[in-house]
């Protein structure tokens, strides 16, 4: 039986490696990706991560056909928002790394500057088969808070943990008029081309607090096997405007109706 689950993970900080950036500073994307968000999952489920080079990790092979969504966390109770038009607050943190295993220079000692999420929070929706064991057990792990492992955004000092977790009925999303995508969307068309367009009326105050904003972001998606072991990426969007009902973000891609949200499962 298939089920979906959704969960708010939070951390203090988040730095999700961009793997095209050397010095002088190492950038993170801003947006949890996929392949993040199954290594959280993984060390929720209690799977092995990477061990070996030109293999993927155990977490990956038994995972990877989940159907996720994503989206940045918004409070409906307090109404909180912990981004800003889809962007998450950054600092850049410097560091020496002196143990003499990480730089071949001379004492051994390599200077690290990293951008760094500050309080990045999302909230994640997984389809889940519990017909097959690893993911029945994760299911039941997420929704009584257990992890076999410490789950991290990113990187091991970036701790994270997860809350309001919650199953949700759902169903196939057919637009019948204009419609909005509450989660980050794989995007195949130009998203201009389907936004409803607004009219500037004068006299008319504006909310300056929800006007409407289009974030897009070049994302991890997969994984491309051997004998690179590097990211795949596509195209997302997120925005808070209304969609034409003949636009198709993607023909690849699923959209569902939960009790509150339309997202797009990948």
């Amino acid at each position: 039986m298939t089920e979906l689950i959704s969960l708010d993970i939070k951390a203090d900080f988040g730095m999700l490696k961009k793997p095209d950036t050397n010095e002088p500073v190492y950038l993170t994307f801003n947006m949890l990706h996929k392949p993040a968000l199954l290594g959280i999952l993984g060390a929720i489920a209690g799977l092995k991560g990477f061990t070996k080079n030109g293999e993927f990790p155990e977490y990956y092979e038994l995972l990877k056909d989940i159907k996720v969504s994503i989206m940045p966390l918004e409070d409906e109770v307090s109404n909180k928002k912990y981004h800003e038009r889809g962007n998450f607050s950054k600092t850049i943190i410097k560091y020496n790394n002196s143990t003499g295993m990480a730089s071949e220079e001379a004492g051994g000692n390599l200077m690290v500057a990293e951008q760094t999420l500050i309080s990045p929070a999302y909230r994640c929706f997984v389809l889940l088969d519990t017909n097959i064991a690893e993911q029945k057990k994760l299911r039941e792990n997420i929704l009584s808070y257990q992890a076999e492992f410490v789950p991290y955004l990113g990187k091991n000092e970036c701790s994270a943990w997860w809350s309001n977790a919650k199953e949700h009925k759902y169903s196939e999303f057919k637009p019948d008029g204009f419609f909005k995508i509450n989660s980050l969307f794989v995007k195949e068309e130009a998203l201009i081309n389907g936004v409803k367009k607004t009219r500037f009326i004068p006299g008319i105050r504006k909310d300056f607090y929800n006007l409407p904003f289009m974030y897009f972001e070049n994302l991890p998606y997969s994984y491309v096997g051997a004998p690179l072991f590097q990211y795949s990426y596509r195209p997302f969007a997120f925005t808070n405007s209304e969609l034409k009902e003949g636009y198709s973000p993607s023909d690849s891609f699923q959209l569902l109706k939960t009790e509150t949200n339309v997202i797009q499962v990948y």
